[in-house]
């Protein structure tokens, strides 16, 4: 039996290494460092390549790695990964998501703690032989409000520590359920301004996202409570930084503790580099002794597992499936994925339930990787899309307390094949529905509205009222700021009511064309979706 050859081409912890090098059929070639031109000319010996960060995983190089199964990531971010380019060569690409949570939580943990006690500057005074104890009074965290933006795994982690240093957290994470923040014991809230309004300490654990992406602006920050001290150990980005330097200078900011910046590593003028309000680290979350030993042997076993048996674990790019399988669903799965991905920009905040109901055909096979696909769509709104795959989508779902079901008639509706995708709050529920015309999925339900639209590109929903010459001025607006559309779809239940329009369009419109549509007159709302 021919020998799996391994590159370790980054470093990672020597147990993950020795553990690989104790099977008998492999062959570890631990190369840290190797060079892009070293990587192409050995490239098709391997059976498996594991890197971090530094490694690239190019198209060229998956090109020449003919024998490639499987690539190995010791973290979360794939950017140094050509993950379509593995996919289109059925090479598995595999991270470790969960690796950092606590090295990460206990970092932004420290430093709000540092920056409350002023730790760094007074250590820094007592190093150029001062002696300050008036100039670096404190704070106290005790019987303080923590507002956490994000309540996923390191969010989460942070609230435990805070609540047993007697704090008081409110939470603000739209994909929390209300029966998960109960049992994590938090104030859940509806919006950013909530949580933070009465805030003594701000936390931020959410992805960077175009929707979160300076989710602490100016205006928000502007009105914060006098003496709020913040912690960003997420991603640079979350926090207008400049915004946060100007309102230190006018004394609403108290204290501002950093471990990621917009610009890393940030420029020579960065506006926080000297300010003795600000406790600053280089992007230290994740470096541990013991986080990246977890990941270094998490990545190693993932890898030996799926060469051994053909496991897979936190794929990011395929599920584990046969050909056959691949045969009877393999159309459903990224329609699927699209239909969650839908709902996700329409459900109302804090769902507890995503059903996926099947009829027709679709129901006789099993449908446990299409719902997962629908799921995974669904979170990627919420999450990290590099982090939630097939695989581990359910335990995300589980963290934010989101029961997830399915059920199945056999029986065809109207059509041969229905998947009906519904999230359910405690306040109501979002719903939408497709099936294939031929070979042609085809979105055919949102909410109580039928539709025709392509599940692909940009989408445009519009409702508005029910009366003559709606649809002539909205092609005439998108056409005056040359936004052409592929198909319209009307729809009204009922004469006189609300109506929906459902739109392809070739590009996406600007926000001021949005502005616009939403003036049109009997247009009530105008919402863009991306597929």
């Amino acid at each position: 039996m021919s020998k799996h050859c391994i590159l370790v081409a980054d470093p990672i912890s020597p147990k993950g290494i020795e553990e690989l090098q104790a099977e008998s059929g492999f062959d570890v070639d631990v190369n840290i460092g190797i060079s892009p031109e070293d990587l192409l000319a050995k490239a098709d010996q391997y059976h498996a390549i594991i890197v971090r960060s530094q490694t690239k995983i190019t198209a060229e190089v998956l090109a020449k790695a003919t024998q490639l199964k499987v690539i190995g990531r010791a973290g979360v971010g794939v950017d140094n990964i050509d993950v379509a380019e593995a996919s289109a060569k059925g090479v598995v690409v595999m991270n470790t998501p969960a690796g950092n949570t606590i090295s990460t939580a206990e970092h932004a943990f420290t430093l709000m703690l540092s920056m409350a006690r002023h730790i760094p500057h007074a250590h820094a005074s007592m190093s150029e032989g001062r002696w300050d104890r008036k100039k670096f009074q404190g704070a106290e965290i005790y019987n303080k409000t923590l507002a956490v933006l994000g309540m996923g795994r390191i969010g989460t982690e942070f609230a435990r520590r805070a609540m047993a240093f007697g704090m008081r957290v409110v939470a603000y994470d739209p994909y929390l359920s209300s029966s998960r923040a109960r049992l994590l014991r938090v104030e859940l809230v509806d919006t950013v301004e909530e949580a933070v309004a009465d805030a003594d300490f701000i936390t931020l654990h959410m992805p960077m996202t175009p929707e979160t992406k300076h989710i602490l602006n100016a205006e928000r920050i502007a009105k914060l409570k006098k003496g709020v001290r913040i912690v960003n150990c997420a991603r640079g980005g979350l926090l207008d930084e400049a915004a946060v330097a100007q309102a230190i200078e006018d004394g609403i900011v108290a204290g501002v503790a950093l471990d990621v910046y917009e610009t890393e590593p940030p420029v020579e003028d960065f506006v926080l580099r000297d300010s003795a309000s600000a406790v600053l680290t280089p992007h230290l979350g994740a470096s541990t002794s013991e986080a990246q030993e977890n990941v270094g042997i998490e990545i190693a076993r993932t890898v030996r597992d799926h060469l051994k048996e053909g496991t897979v674990v936190n794929a990011v790019n395929m599920p584990n499936i046969d050909e056959k399988t691949v045969a009877a669903i393999g159309r459903y799965l990224d329609f699927a994925e699209k239909l969650g991905r839908l709902v996700s920009q329409i459900a109302p905040s804090r769902p507890n339930t995503l059903l996926v109901d099947y009829s027709g055909k679709v129901s006789d096979v099993d449908t446990t990787l299409i719902t997962r696909s629908a799921l995974k769509g669904y979170l990627q709104s919420s999450c990290d899309s590099d982090a939630v795959n097939h695989i581990n989508a359910p335990g995300f779902a589980e963290t934010q307390g989101l029961r997830v079901t399915e059920s199945h008639s056999p029986d065809p509706t109207e059509f041969t094949d229905l998947i009906e995708v519904t999230v359910k709050t405690d306040d109501g529920e979002a719903r939408v529905a497709g099936t294939f015309f031929g070979n042609s999925p085809r979105i055919v339900k949102i909410d109580d509205h039928r539709v025709e639209a392509a599940p692909s590109g940009c989408l445009l929903l519009l409702t508005n009222e029910d009366t003559p010459g709606r649809v002539g001025q909205v092609g005439s607006l998108l056409g005056e700021h040359k936004v052409n559309i592929g198909n319209m779809s009307l729809s009204r239940n009922t004469v006189g009511e609300l109506a929906m329009t459902a739109i392809n369009l070739d590009s996406a419109p600007s926000e001021e064309v949005l502005r616009l549509l939403e003036e049109i007159p009997g247009v009530t709302a105008a919402r863009v979706i991306e597929l």
